[in-house]
């Protein structure tokens, strides 16, 4: 048999960390090692595929945004270089220890793999590890991220970016999609399908997925008419939805329908619209079994080269593959009690 080999997954810790971006990619590495370990060609523990650490600057204790103890394995200084180095994200980031700073800068290059989860992306961009690279953040801190070091490219809207050996996470959960796109790369799909599902994460999604839906990415509009737009057009993606078709559902004139509207959502009524659309046809390709011209009908595309248009030029990747990757495999029916 062949055997894996091992990656060791170094985790920093510091006061104020936020207790989820440690968590939920821990939670993802163990889980994978485990499932490894019992799936054939490792050797005999749960360790085998990944060995993680976590550690602080002096061995010492951390306490979390949230309140939470975390008590590492070591200090910072006391660790090898690990295959894979992992920067969380959390209040601690705002003002960071210099030494905290001083060691990534010496130190994090030499990891093969360098990860940040969240705000971690602000610890990195301070050691300079991020400069010429494309990186991506909390929503919440790109423009901070932006401003303070530009000689980062920041890209705010997908969950987590690849640059190199360099992988960047949005906040908090997209540190667990970042996990298992790693987990993928490194074991195969089935193992991170197999963690996915023990974790009721539904299935990993692509790093370029924007960090919010159509909904939240555009503002509520504050006149009646309007929302009762903004929600049927979530209710009826496969309707006629074109600007004068919703400014006739609005009482309002197609010009001022989509003034007003880019007014108060902060985004015209076509981008919109598209971007309901390509959601529910993603969650259709995830969820169902419809085909995909059926799909493509119901989601307002018409045609499937209509919809797959929208898939390359959103996702990077035609339907087909988007269903291949990440659809749900069917659940066995559950057996009726025998009396």
């Amino acid at each position: 048999m062949t055997q894996r080999s091992v990656r060791s997954v170094l985790v920093v810790l510091f006061d104020d960390v936020q207790s989820l971006d440690v968590t939920g990619p821990v939670e993802v590495f163990a889980g994978a090692a485990k499932q490894a370990a019992e799936g054939g060609p490792v050797g005999g523990g749960p360790d085998d595929a990944y060995r993680i650490r976590t550690a602080s600057l002096d061995g010492s204790a951390v306490r979390t945004s949230s309140g939470l103890t975390l008590v590492p394995d070591a200090a910072l200084t006391d660790e090898p270089t690990p295959h894979t180095l992992l920067v969380p994200g959390g209040r601690g980031t705002r003002d960071p220890d210099p030494r905290l700073i001083d060691w990534l800068r010496e130190n994090a290059p030499r990891a093969e793999r360098l990860v940040s989860v969240c705000t971690g992306a602000l610890l990195l961009a301070a050691a300079g590890l991020l400069d010429g690279r494309r990186a991506t953040t909390h929503w919440g801190v790109s423009d901070h991220l932006a401003r303070t070091y530009p000689a980062v490219e920041v890209d705010p809207d997908p969950i987590f970016v690849r640059d190199g050996n360099v992988a960047t996470s949005a906040g908090v959960t997209a540190g667990i999609d970042l996990a298992l796109a790693l987990v993928e790369e490194d074991l195969g799909r089935d193992i991170a399908l197999t963690v996915a599902r023990h974790l009721v994460v539904f299935l990993r999604r692509p790093g370029n997925q924007a960090q919010f839906s159509a909904q939240l990415t555009a503002q509520t509009a504050q006149r009646e008419p309007l929302r009762e737009v903004q929600q049927w057009i979530t209710e009826h993606p496969g309707d006629d939805l074109s600007v004068e078709s919703l400014a006739a559902r609005a009482s309002l004139s197609p010009r001022h329908f989509a003034r007003a509207f880019q007014s108060e959502t902060g985004t015209t009524p076509g981008k919109y619209v598209e971007r309901v659309r390509l959601e529910q046809a993603r969650r259709l390709l995830e969820d169902s079994r419809d085909g995909i011209e059926e799909i493509s009908r119901t989601c307002g595309y018409g045609t499937p080269e209509a919809m797959r248009r929208a898939f390359v030029k959103s996702l990077g990747t035609p339907p087909a593959e988007y269903r291949r990757r990440f659809h749900a495999p069917a659940r066995p029916a559950r057996q009726q009690p025998t009396h």
